[in-house]
């Protein structure tokens, strides 16, 4: 259920118009990258020089942030939660790779090197390990479709990322966003899927490929979490503007429903507890604008903590997640990261 109007804290930052957002930042909120100023607009500040950072990994015990990259020129980077200066980490020159064909026995083999502007870092998911060593899953656009899986090594400075293996998506598939499965594979939502079932979310196994999430089929997914124990998919139904918690494992399939009033993205899971959804009021300017909302992933309770109109170089947001102080929001059509203070 919703929580009542009056308890939502609504961020709004205008773009023009009255207010803070027309006038000028001070000097010390802008901040040069490149041939490129980061002014700020309103409680809105800037990270630039990223392309399309549509989705966010946090590195655990660690100030970085890895950002992917889902358009033309587009990497994989981490940002460090400090300075805010973005380093690329794939595809490099120098490309770190140790295929684990045991865990990924159908992966071809490493990412055509080849790619070049076509490789496409679109949803990304990190699963903690220990001693600083933990595995990214991406979901990959290139010469390939498929969820590709790095070993991240954060033990010293800036991460280090080795490809181990993938799981190349199933004929006909678009994938969008991915998960790790606490008892091995990983889950991802297919936005299109060739024969009778246009759309839902997928799990895939070594042993058995993939599979239709029972109680998913034709839910326009987006964005989607995982619980701690694994036993529930929350999934971003993005068109019909809902969040969808998902039993799964389990002989009968449980589901329940929340209206947004947006149409949610990505889905990350915060340390607090809580999930934070991004995404859009509506699709297409002039109206188009970004959205943050937070949720309780047991009553399904949300408060929406932004909103604010169409930004020129950021777009709307497709994913929040707090980061110290502030809230961090991505965008797909954009060469930015925008943050503002957490409510």
């Amino acid at each position: 259920m919703r929580w009542p109007s009056s308890l939502w804290l609504l961020a709004f930052v205008g773009c023009g118009g009255a207010g803070s957002g027309d006038r000028p930042p001070p000097a010390d909120e802008i901040r040069q990258v490149g041939t490129e100023t980061c002014a700020g607009v309103g409680d809105l500040r800037f990270i630039c020089d990223i392309i399309s950072p549509e989705d966010f990994a946090i590195v655990p015990e660690s100030d970085w942030v890895i950002a992917s990259g889902n358009q033309e020129g587009g990497r994989i980077q981490a940002i460090h939660a400090g300075d805010k200066r973005p380093q690329v980490l794939f595809p490099t020159a120098a490309r770190r790779e140790r295929f684990d064909r045991s865990a990924y026995p159908t992966c071809p083999g490493p990412i055509d090197a080849a790619e070049g502007d076509e490789f496409r870092a679109h949803g990304l998911y990190l699963r903690p390990g220990r001693s600083g060593i933990h595995t990214l899953y991406v979901v990959h656009h290139g010469r390939r479709e498929s969820v590709e899986v790095f070993e991240v090594d954060a033990r010293g400075g800036t991460p280090l990322l080795t490809w181990v293996g993938c799981a190349v998506a199933p004929e006909g598939a678009v994938l969008n966003a991915v998960v790790a499965l606490p008892n091995g594979g990983v889950a991802a939502t297919a936005t299109r899927l060739s024969g009778e079932i246009p759309n839902g979310v997928l799990e895939w196994h070594a042993e058995t490929g993939w599979t239709i999430v029972a109680g998913s089929e034709n839910v326009g997914p987006n964005g989607l979490e995982i619980s701690a124990a694994g036993d529930r998919l929350y999934v971003a139904a993005w068109m019909a503007e809902q969040l969808l918690s998902l039993s799964r494992g389990e002989p009968e399939v449980h589901k329940e429903v929340v209206q947004l009033g947006f149409r949610p993205d990505n889905l990350r899971m915060a340390p607090d507890g809580l999930i934070y959804a991004a995404g859009h009021t509506d699709f297409g300017l002039p109206t188009e604008g970004s959205n943050v909302a937070r949720i309780d992933p047991e009553t399904l309770e949300f408060e929406r903590i932004f909103q604010q109109p169409y930004v020129e170089g950021f777009a709307v947001s497709t994913v929040a997640i707090p980061v110290g102080g502030d809230i961090w929001m991505g965008t797909n059509r954009g060469n930015r990261i925008a943050f503002f203070p957490a409510p």
